[in-house]
This record gives structure tokens, sequence and C-alpha cells, in this order.
């Protein structure tokens, strides 16, 4: 029996575009990143390292780059919020049937584009029982940890938590643990559709 839901955000609630990014890196001759730019991505999306200290990395691999036009280009991949999809986890929220949490791989400059584009994104927030960014608590998916973590907190027992990611590989790592999972496929799949897809979990 499921009691608790996990929503990952991006793809689930927000849409992206996870080539517009890589695209308009491209454009300032930023392509085929080198290990060492991987790994500081990583450590961005973890809050191991500042937002100043994550465009130094990359003004230092690629002088010619400005900030402005770094920032457009990492926030470039984050393309709107349709409203229904809050509608869809108010109401879930309100009849307080299952607890909430959602759980983010993202980094401060995403989030601050949010803030400052999506309207109703406190609103969003709030529909939570609580409301995990990888860069805040210093753990990201695929990593055991960061499952175990959000698990701990709660005292959950897995085989009651339902997580929903579009990344299989983050799906998979929270299966391994005992985690029920939905890999949802943003092109042909809507998380509002959740208790028809996956009725056999609710039923």
């Amino acid at each position: 029996m499921i009691k608790t839901i996990i929503f990952d955000f991006g793809d689930i609630f927000i849409n992206l575009d996870k080539s517009a990014t890589p695209a308009q890196l491209e454009k300032f001759g930023i392509k085929n990143l080198p290990e060492s730019i991987v790994a500081i991505n990583q450590e961005y999306e973890k809050g191991l390292i500042s937002s100043e200290e994550f465009f130094n990395s990359y003004k230092k691999e690629f002088s010619t780059v400005e900030k402005d036009q770094f920032l457009d280009a990492w926030n470039a991949i984050l393309v709107d919020f349709p409203e229904y999809r809050l509608e869809f986890i108010k109401k879930l929220a309100a009849e307080k049937d299952y607890q909430l949490l959602l759980l983010s791989n993202t980094n401060e400059i995403h989030i601050d584009w949010v803030k400052e584009n999506v309207s109703f994104f406190n609103e969003f927030q709030q529909c939570f029982d609580a409301f995990y960014l990888s860069y805040e608590i210093n753990f990201r998916k695929p990593d055991a940890n960061i499952y175990e973590y959000v698990l701990k907190q709660h005292d959950l027992k897995p085989e009651e938590c339902l997580f929903i990611d579009d990344t299989k590989e983050n799906t998979d790592a929270a299966a391994a643990l005992g985690i029920n999972v939905w890999n949802l496929e943003p092109t042909r799949e809507d998380v509002i559709d959740l208790f028809t897809t996956k009725k056999e979990l609710f039923s």
C-alpha cells in the first residue's frame, strides 16, 4: 500500500529541453565537455561549490564565454511549467491521502530562474510535506545515499513509497532499494495520469 509519493521536478512538473543547453553552449565553442567540467557540474548540483565558483570553472576552461551568455545557455533547458500540473498536485495535497515529497537534482541558478519565471512556484512548493533539492542536501540521484537520506528523514518503508522520475538510471537506483517506481516517459505520459497509469499500486 502506497503511503508516500516522491516526485522528481524536471519533466515531471516543469518541462525541459535537455538538448537546449548543450546547443547554446556550443555557440560559444563549448562542446565535448572535459571530464573535469562534468565533475564540476555534479559538484555544483550537490551544492559543494558556489554559483560563482561554478561559472569561474567554465570561464577558466572556455575563456571566451561571458557570464550573461553562460547563464542564458545554462537556463535554456528550462521551458515552462503547465498550470494544470499545479492544479493536480494542489488537489492531491488537499485530499491528504498521501505524504508528498519532492526530490530533484537541481542547482541554485536553475531554481533562481524558476522562482523568477514561475509565478506560482511558492504555491507549488507548499503542496509538499518536504521539498528536497540536491544542491541543498548535498546528495544527487542516482546515488543510493540520496534515497536512503529521504527514507531516514521520514522513517519510510521503501515498499510503501512510489518514486516518479523521467530518468531510468534514477528509478533503477530507487527500485534497487525496494521503492516502487514509475519511470515516466515525458513525450507520451503525464504525471496527472498517475492514478490511471499506475492504478495497480493504488487499488
